[in-house]
């Protein structure tokens, strides 16, 4: 970004403008220079925030798309197991069960 702007708020402030016979009235030119300043100096000021929040919400994003990935996963195993119910589980935990102590 910064190689797109080519003045600061000093280069405005410091900035001289030649006087010839009929130039501008140089206090005209200071006051719209500090117009121009306090301008500037609020853009910096916004592109900051937006830089901060951009970066946020970046972030954001990538945790989402890393929820909705885990998400996917979890709902491909479900559809997988479709056929399974919670009947069909405490029938196998039962056999397990019976496997384990013994019982028949």
């Amino acid at each position: 970004m910064e190689d797109k702007i080519s003045l600061t708020t000093k280069d405005i402030l410091e900035k001289e403008f030649k006087i010839d016979a009929r130039g501008y009235r140089p206090q005209e030119v200071d006051k719209f220079l500090d117009v121009i300043i306090s301008d500037y100096t609020e853009y910096e000021k916004l592109l900051s925030r937006y830089e901060v929040e951009l970066k946020n919400l970046m972030n954001e994003n990538a945790k989402l798309k890393a929820e909705v990935r885990n998400l996917k996963s979890t709902l491909s195993v479900a559809e997988n197991n479709k056929g399974v119910t919670n009947v069909d589980i405490l029938r196998r935990l039962g056999e397990l069960e019976k496997i384990v102590y013994g019982e028949e």
